[in-house]
């Protein structure tokens, strides 16, 4: 068997903190970085390790994140014990139950209720310092999709690949989002990342990446979410029940409905681009072959939303052309 000294070395340091001494660890969970989770038991409760190689991973923005979210009242886990030298956090048990396994049509309308209220907390934490989502980060951002998704992917070659209409795209959604107002921007709010709590829910993990960028940003991600899709009316009555909430908070300036769902859908375009980019990467560079799973609805968004638009309605046709679609799959989006 190989040897695993990390799992070795947090199993030592676990069991030198005060009343952990006779804990048992588990596998709790995976994350699409380097990081991993483990479930920390005693006779008295249970709590989350989580093992950051500090050579690929830097728990510090965590650390900094989680006082900045518990501020504002959502609930990020509470930290128990940390070892910043070698990348050690104990964190609160927020339990096992992400939103992904709960959603039902059913119980949509009081999660996501749950979760939007958690969102206008969450916009007016502090960004003091934040890493501002430029544009440079959203330019390179989705320059993943032809280098990863078309190319390593899907296997064209690179005078197959319209460069210079994917640039053109690329450079109007850019110019889309830096226009919108800025707020906290979690990066990654969506359903495998809200847990479901017994109080203050939801339980709210994955958040390090946070960057001062686009009001909308977090709000795409949780409604037209990569791993669950909801009928397009529901999704826009969620949008403008939540643009309605932002102004009263003066969260972002007043605007009017037709303008924010505009801001919402080409963010949306601009994150799943980046999207089929990463998930292409994650199973090529790092072997992880769940995500492919999940490229047909990420690239029913593109299909569906990047067809209304004009800034993106070439590169869409493109696709269909190309016979994208029939290459990976794609999933019907309900009216």
């Amino acid at each position: 068997m190989t040897q695993d000294v990390r799992l070795e070395q947090l199993t030592q340091w676990v069991h030198s903190l005060p009343g952990w001494e006779h804990a048992l660890l588990e596998v709790a969970s995976a994350d699409a970085s380097f990081r991993r989770y483990f479930r920390v038991r005693t006779v008295d409760g249970s709590a989350i390790c989580m093992d950051a190689p500090p050579d690929k991973e830097d728990v510090r923005p965590f650390v900094d994140i989680t006082g900045r979210l518990q501020v504002t009242g959502v609930h990020a886990p509470s930290i128990l014990a940390q070892n910043l030298l070698d990348g050690f956090l104990l964190l609160e048990d927020l339990g096992s139950t992400p939103y992904l396994q709960a959603l039902t049509p059913e119980t949509v309308k009081n999660l996501y209720a749950d979760a939007l209220h958690a969102l206008l907390q969450l916009q007016q934490a502090d960004c003091d310092r934040l890493p501002a989502y430029n544009e440079r980060t959203l330019r390179a951002e989705m320059q993943l999709m032809p280098d990863w998704f078309l190319h390593t992917h899907l296997g064209f070659s690179d005078d197959e690949i319209p460069h210079d209409l994917i640039n053109h795209t690329i450079e109007a959604l850019v110019e889309e989002a830096i226009g919108q107002p800025v707020a906290f921007v979690h990066r990654d709010y969506h359903s495998r990342n809200l847990m479901i709590t017994g109080q203050n829910s939801p339980g709210i993990i994955d958040y390090q990446d946070a960057v001062l960028g686009p009001a909308t940003y977090d709000l795409v991600s949780l409604l037209r979410d990569c791993y669950v899709v909801w009928p397009q009316n529901q999704v826009e009555w969620w949008v403008e029940c939540f643009r309605k909430e932002a102004i009263s908070q003066g969260i972002i300036p007043p605007v009017d409905a037709a303008s924010f769902q505009r801001w919402f859908d080409l963010m949306g375009l601009q994150r799943h681009l980046k999207v089929l980019g990463i998930f292409a990467r994650l199973y090529h560079r790092d072997g992880k072959a769940g995500y492919l799973n999940d490229l047909p609805l990420v690239l029913s968004y593109v299909l569906e939303i990047g067809s209304r638009y004009h800034e993106t309605s070439e590169l869409v046709e493109w696709m269909r052309q190309a016979g994208i679609p029939q290459r990976i799959g794609t999933v019907h989006i309900p009216a």
